[in-house]
């Protein structure tokens, strides 16, 4: 089951965000080289500046994205004020529908 991991960063953590992001990178090229990732990318604030991030992973469950969500060295330098880990479907422009 695919699950959208919905992240906002905690405001003035730009620089926590810049620092931890070759670790992320890297924590993300592992997930795709798993199959595990299906895309990720980073929300935008008005300046351009990245101030969150959309992650979409195919996980078990719930617990499991809840606890891959976990892992990401963004999540571990506390960069989040909040994730959401919510199901979603990927009906329109999916590979896997060919």
């Amino acid at each position: 089951m695919l699950f959208a991991l919905i992240c906002n960063d905690k405001p003035g953590q730009l620089q926590v965000r810049l620092d931890t992001r070759p670790d992320h990178v890297a924590f993300l090229n592992d997930l795709n080289a798993k199959g595990t990732l299906k895309f990720a990318g980073p929300f935008l604030d008005a300046d351009g500046k990245p101030n969150g991030s959309l992650v979409v992973i195919e996980a078990a469950d719930a617990g499991t994205a809840k606890a891959i969500g976990d892992a990401d060295p963004y999540a571990r330098a506390g960069l989040f004020a909040s994730v959401d880990v919510r199901p979603w479907n990927w009906v329109f422009n999916n590979p896997a529908n060919g």
